[in-house]
């Protein structure tokens, strides 16, 4: 692959304990199911097939999403990957729903209510965070960390969480606080974009089954 391919990979991870059991997990450290953990070598074994690899990768400073990376990365025969932590990437914090089964919040507030919280753009949970801010820790660190490195020739595969990877694709697909709330991200599941030299998005593939 050549080296001004561009090439930016977001993973969401795979599904966690408190996904199985639908838990709203924010910040809390929980780690891969059995079928999380295959989801995410089925993700590097996509990869693979489609002939991609890496120079660098980001994730976040929670579990789920760092076994994911490494996981992927071992399908692809890419172990020992220079990588960067940092929270910035870290799921949106659900703050007092966190810990909580989600048909038993809508049951408490109502569906519309947990679905504003859940999917809107800048609707907080109490004590928690909006998307909007999710995007306001998250893009930056994008701007200043990944996109420079992708920007630069370095083929970069980021593993974070539905929210962090929603703020992303938020701008790279140039979506707006109207339409970002029926973007669903599949867990486990590649998206692959290579850039213009703009940053802007020149090619977008989803890698499914």
């Amino acid at each position: 692959m050549p080296a001004n391919d561009r090439l930016l990979v977001l993973l969401r991870h795979g599904q966690s304990e408190w996904n199985l059991k639908n838990l709203f997990t924010g910040w809390r450290d929980v780690d891969l199911t059995p079928a999380g953990v295959e989801e995410a070598k089925e993700a590097g074994r996509r990869l693979k097939a489609h002939g991609i690899t890496f120079d660098l990768a980001f994730t976040s400073a929670l579990i789920r999403a760092q076994h994911t990376l490494d996981l992927t990365l071992a399908e692809l025969g890419q172990t020992g990957l220079p990588e960067s932590r940092d929270q910035a990437l870290n799921e949106r914090d659900y703050g007092d729903l966190v810990g909580l089964n989600k048909d038993d919040a809508r049951k408490k507030w109502g569906e519309e209510q947990v679905h504003k919280w859940r999917r809107s753009y800048d609707v907080e949970p109490p004590g928690g965070e909006s998307l909007k801010d999710t995007v306001a820790r998250a893009l930056p660190y994008y701007c200043q960390h990944i996109l420079p490195a992708v920007l630069g020739g370095k083929r970069v595969l980021v593993a974070a969480h539905g929210n962090s990877l929603r703020a992303l694709v938020m701008v790279l697909d140039r979506l707006t606080p109207e339409t970002i709330p029926s973007m669903e991200l599949a867990t486990g599941v590649p998206l692959v974009y290579r850039l213009k030299p703009d940053s802007t998005v020149a090619s977008k593939e989803i890698l499914t089954a």
